[in-house]
């Protein structure tokens, strides 16, 4: 009895422990974006706000799950998708090291068919599908699709694209025999569409390195990007007023 009881307030304190990093974190990020000392921060919100809720950015996710130690916090931007992410040093003193944008990441597994339904799809892999259709059900205007559909997604929200790219694979690899299956019977693919900060043109890009390479032609996955830039450009030094 008296281990199960000091057991339990390791498991507390531990639990504290992890609570308290990451509020210290959010206040960190969240003292960033209205303090703005990083001349990022500044040049940002010059041309674009924050989401705000109440009288705080609202933040849309804490990632503490970093191999580097360090945390990214992630917040909106008004009428936008791609996102304000600021790095968070949490190895000794949480302070900020790091303020950039983070583009919107989508990516999911569709395979995709023009002769069999929505239910046989799904029925060809134990995992739980995100989204689909049946041939002719929606349209885009006017005219139907002309296929049957199933769309895997499992982690939607904000993060990097090769983070994403890994935890989708994960996901499809609980399903190995399931998915070889779809990509035979319904030309399976990897669908990529990241929509980056205009900023000033220099975009950055995606990598995939020879790990996740190989992982993918295990399950013998081709890849596909829609990649767009939005927003409002930075302002010129002579633009810049205040």
């Amino acid at each position: 009895m008296f281990k199960e009881f000091i057991s339990g307030v390791i498991l507390f304190l531990k639990k504290l422990v992890v609570m308290t990093k990451t509020e210290l974190v959010v206040e960190a990020a969240k003292n960033e974006v209205v303090q703005k000392n990083f001349g990022f921060t500044r040049q940002l919100l010059q041309v674009h706000e924050v989401v705000y809720e109440v009288d705080m950015p609202k933040v849309l996710r804490v990632d503490l799950d970093r191999e580097d130690g360090n945390a990214i916090v992630y917040f909106g931007i008004k009428n936008e998708k791609f996102y304000l992410a600021v790095k968070v040093d949490t190895n000794q003193i949480v302070a900020v090291t790091y303020v950039g944008t983070e583009s919107f990441n989508s990516v999911s597994f569709i395979a995709t068919s023009e002769t069999l339904t929505y239910d046989e799809l799904c029925a060809s892999t134990k995992l739980i599908p995100t989204s689909g259709h049946n041939n002719g059900s929606i349209k885009r205007g006017s005219l139907p699709y002309k296929y049957s559909s199933i769309r895997f997604e499992p982690n939607p929200e904000p993060d990097e694209f090769e983070d994403k790219l890994k935890k989708l694979l994960d996901f499809l690899e609980q399903d190995e025999k399931g998915v070889l299956e779809l990509i035979e019977n319904a030309g399976g693919i990897i669908q990529v569409t990241s929509i980056f900060h205009n900023g000033n043109t220099m975009l950055g890009g995606h990598n995939i390195d020879k790990e996740t390479i190989k992982r993918m032609a295990a399950l013998n996955l081709s890849i596909d990007f829609d990649l767009y830039a939005e927003g409002n450009f930075f302002l010129d030094d002579n633009q810049i007023t205040g």
